[in-house]
Parts: C-alpha cells; sequence; structure tokens
C-alpha cells in the first residue's frame, strides 16, 4: 500500500474522522448514523442501528439504509485501492443484486472480505488499461449474527486518461 492508502485506512477506522468525513462528503451515511467499525485488508464491517431516521412503517431499518451500509462496506476498499494511484482509476457500481432474509430491526453490521478481489481488479484495470468488473458480496448480520440481508455488488473500474 501507497502513503496516502495508509492515511485514508487510518481516517476510516477513526470514528471522529469518519464522522466529520461523512458529515461533509456523505451527508446520508452521517444522519443515516452508518459507521465503520473495522477496515483493514481482511475485511470491512459497517454498522447500522434501527432508529428514527432510518426505520419504515413496518418497524424496521429501511431496506435503502440496508443498500447503504453494504456499498459502504464495499465501497471502503474500492476508495482504498485507488487513492494515490497514477494514472487514475475511476470507478461505479453498474449492478446491484439483494435478497432480504430477515427483517431489520436492531443493530445490522455489515461484513465485506472481498478487498483483495477488489485490488485485483484495480490492479488489472491499471496494468492494461481496460475496463475491468468485479463482483463483490456483503451480508449483513443482526445482534445474534443472524443473517439479515446479503447484497452483490459489480463495481466497474477504469483507467482515466490523466
Amino acid at each position: 500500500m501507497n502513503s496516502e492508502q495508509i492515511r485514508l485506512l487510518k481516517r476510516f477506522n477513526s470514528l471522529l474522522t469518519f464522522k466529520i468525513g461523512s458529515f461533509l462528503k456523505l451527508p446520508l451515511v452521517f444522519l443515516t448514523g452508518l459507521k465503520v467499525l473495522k477496515f483493514d485488508i481482511e475485511e470491512s464491517l459497517v454498522q447500522v442501528n434501527y432508529n428514527y431516521l432510518n426505520k419504515n412503517p413496518f418497524n424496521s431499518i429501511y431496506f435503502a439504509v440496508l443498500s447503504m451500509a453494504a456499498e459502504l462496506s464495499t465501497g471502503l476498499y474500492a476508495l482504498l485501492y485507488t487513492t494515490g494511484l497514477k494514472p487514475s482509476c475511476a470507478f461505479i457500481i453498474t449492478k446491484m443484486k439483494a435478497n432480504f432474509i430477515k427483517k431489520a430491526s436492531g443493530i445490522t453490521i455489515f461484513i465485506c472480505k472481498d478487498g483483495e478481489k477488489i485490488k485485483t481488479a484495480i490492479d488489472k484495470c491499471i496494468k492494461e488499461n481496460i475496463p475491468v468488473k468485479v463482483k463483490v458480496k456483503s451480508t449483513g448480520n443482526n445482534e445474534l449474527g443472524e443473517p439479515v440481508a446479503e447484497f452483490e455488488f459489480i463495481w466497474s473500474f477504469k483507467q482515466r486518461s490523466n
């Protein structure tokens, strides 16, 4: 990892820095109370709590908020591994698939362990100067460790012409 990526890891693992950054750059993340519990090369953990601002009429977390938490758990890796690259690399989600297994009515923690898949896709994109797509997974579990939702995202990476 380059020095910018190491700094980014530290920023995301600092609750205060993450809150300030989300307030300035991702206001819905801030308003819905998403938290990065852990972020390293092995896994990312993003927590969302059931509260007044993210509930639906069925007394559970609104599906869009669950989607945000799942996307953030994978997107952290996309941001990490594209930070500081020369030439730079653009990225975007091109497809999402969700499976809602159980009512999310408390704390839900999304886990993504596909950082290496994203890194490999970005490396190929930069090395071969071709767009690359990669499928990654994030699973949300409740306080008892039971699956609440499973998400698959297809991230697309493309080298920018600098």
